[in-house]
C-alpha cells in the first residue's frame, strides 16, 4: 500500500477505497474476458445461447467499462 506524507502527517488510502476499486477492475477483466470469448463463438454456438451473430457482435463491441 503506498504511503503519502504530507510533513508529519501520513495519509494512507481508505481500505474501503481500495476494495471497491480491486473489485471493478475484477468486472472489468471479466467482462473483457467474456466479451472476447463470444466475438470467437460460431453460429450454431450462439444460437445455443439464442443469440443472433448481430447480437453478439454488438455485446462484443461494447467497451470494457459499459455494462
Amino acid at each position: 500500500m503506498t504511503d503519502l506524507t504530507f510533513g508529519s502527517l501520513s495519509v494512507l488510502p481508505h481500505p474501503d477505497f481500495l476494495t471497491r476499486v480491486s473489485s471493478l477492475v475484477s468486472v472489468w477483466h471479466r467482462r473483457s474476458r467474456q466479451r472476447s470469448e463470444l466475438a470467437r463463438l460460431n453460429d450454431l454456438e450462439l444460437r445455443d445461447l439464442a443469440l443472433t451473430p448481430m447480437q453478439a457482435a454488438y455485446e462484443a463491441r461494447k467497451p470494457f467499462w459499459r455494462d
